[in-house]
């Protein structure tokens, strides 16, 4: 279930400055971008100068959020709705100019949202499926840094977008990267069959077979079922027993090595 949006509140704090009888107290207000995990616990993200929500998120308990933060609907209609909706603009006609081939386009448009929100998940996905698509490796590295510390580019609804990230990294031979990515997805979901074949994939390509294989096997662990690693396997079985493969099993359509699962990596 996906967190409740509340909308946006405020955070106030009283300090003193000055001393004796020069004194005085000043007021600072904060303004936070809130979600509802459930009923005990809320989801704060800081809104940057563009009143969009950026930056490290913090979960508060029920209590301390109810006795200091306040509502700001006058504020989160006239300023943050705005904002997000700009935003997301930027940020569908840079994956609609990115889908049709315009990587030129796609690049400033995303470049558009990353100016609104440094840290914005899908802005920076986006941009570095373009970087990845150009041969930029530079770049790419760059906002892979980015990517690497947000766990928002993690989440199950960006799941389409960082994968078509990971096959780009995997495209242009960064397969340390690529593995690196894939592992801090894992994190957020040890138990994805997917993410541990496209480990496997990287890691083979990579040349450490070993790797390879143990990632391969605990795919199968998970899901038995699992075809597409079953036919991994037996490649990397052959493959480390130093056996000819037939080539029309290494060029077929379902090998693992030329294609993916297609819930997650539809593409290589």
């Amino acid at each position: 279930m996906y967190p409740r949006l509340l909308g946006v509140y405020s955070y106030r704090k009283t300090e003193d400055i000055g001393t004796g009888s020069t004194q005085k107290n000043r007021e600072s207000v904060t303004y936070w971008f809130v979600r509802r995990l459930d009923d005990d616990r809320y989801e704060l993200q800081p809104l940057n100068n563009n009143h969009v929500p950026s930056g490290i998120v913090i979960i508060v308990g029920s209590g301390e959020f109810a006795k200091s933060y306040f509502p700001e609907t006058d504020y989160y209609n006239r300023y943050t709705v705005p904002a997000l909706k700009t935003l997301k603009a930027k940020i569908e006609r840079g994956e609609e100019c990115y889908k049709n081939g315009d990587l030129e386009q796609a690049e400033k448009e995303f470049l558009k949202a990353v100016m609104m929100d440094e840290k914005n998940a899908s802005a920076n996905l986006g941009l570095g499926s373009v970087y990845c698509d150009k041969g930029d490796y530079t770049k790419v590295k760059k906002v892979l840094a980015v990517i690497l510390n947000n766990d928002a580019a993690f989440r199950e609804e960006q799941r389409h977008q960082f994968n078509t990230f990971g096959i780009g990294l995997r495209k242009g031979k960064l397969f340390t990267e690529a593995i690196t990515y894939y592992q801090t997805a894992l994190k957020g979901n040890p138990d994805d069959e997917h993410l541990l074949f496209n480990i496997a994939r990287a890691c083979l390509e990579a040349g450490d077979t070993q790797s390879a294989a143990d990632s391969i096997a605990r795919a199968l662990e998970i899901n038995p079922d699992f075809d597409e690693a079953k036919k991994f396997k037996i490649y990397l079985n052959k493959k480390m027993a130093g056996e000819e493969i037939d080539a029309k099993f290494v060029d077929g359509p379902d090998i693992p090595i030329g294609a993916a699962p297609p819930s997650l990596d539809p593409a290589s």
